[in-house]
């Protein structure tokens, strides 16, 4: 299979859109006096077929928000799309479905099943979908992360490296709608994180793919077309087309 067969579209340009958008989310936990408002009103919208990085200090709601518009936790108001799907109208079993089907995750603690073998967590999600694996998308995935020689392997006799190329692969083997990364370099030495980057950057501008990353390293969010940067539950910046030094600077306006 060629590069050209498996890519979302040939030019690998936007495709028109969003892939994800939320529309003045809140998130609050606690009561009363101790409410912490973890996500304070935000609207943001994902584009198909971008690359976004999410960054922001400690504490500014990166992954709430992430989950929240994963449909791994509820807002407390506000609406969530995946798609034109609105995520809160959905019922614990549509919930399953969507993040099965249309969501791709990759975390950084791999989240691999440690009894399968690395085909076998690769393959877990269609699997329990009842659906068919497309194998020459999943023969191409393996082949360009570097691990095929690796598939009857268990996650205790990879590295770090290639347990997280694993999970990229078990997260882009159903050509979901997105993938949601959650500090996906967090756990990988510096060869293997740029290593797992540059994949991430090729699924979009060859595969036409759709990522959305939490990351607090301005070297990985260099690899975005978009950072977002969020300070105190609210969105407060952007930058297009970021360098590491522009990603940088911003951080230390934000205290990050």
């Amino acid at each position: 299979m060629t590069s050209t067969d498996v890519r979302a579209s040939e030019s690998g340009a936007p495709q028109p859109g969003a892939a994800a958008r939320a529309v003045d989310l809140v998130k609050t936990y606690g009561n009363d006096d101790a409410i912490v408002r973890a996500l304070d009103g935000i609207t943001i919208e994902f584009e198909r077929g971008r690359f976004t990085a999410v960054m922001g200090p400690s504490g500014s709601g990166k992954s709430t928000l992430m989950h929240c518009m994963a449909g791994l936790d509820r807002p407390t108001s506000g609406q969530s799309f995946v798609g034109d799907q609105e995520i809160g109208q959905l019922d614990d079993a549509g919930l399953t479905q969507l993040r099965r089907d249309r969501i791709g995750f990759v975390f950084q603690s791999f989240n691999l099943i440690p009894t399968l073998t690395a085909a076998e967590n690769i393959r877990l999600p269609a699997d329990l979908a009842g659906k068919k694996v497309d194998g020459e998308w999943f023969d191409f995935l393996v082949g360009q992360l570097g691990i095929a020689d690796r598939l009857g392997h268990r996650p205790s006799e990879m590295s770090g490296g290639q347990q997280q190329r694993a999970a990229c692969a078990r997260a882009l083997i159903g050509r979901p709608d997105l993938i949601f990364a959650d500090e996906p370099t967090g756990n990988l030495d510096s060869n293997a994180s740029s290593e797992m980057l540059a994949f991430l950057r090729r699924s979009v501008s060859e595969f036409g793919q759709s990522i959305v990353m939490v990351t607090h390293d301005p070297r990985g969010a260099a690899h975005a077309d978009r950072v977002v940067f969020l300070a105190d539950g609210k969105l407060v910046d952007e930058l297009i087309d970021p360098t590491a030094d522009s990603v940088l600077e911003q951080m230390k306006n934000l205290g990050g």
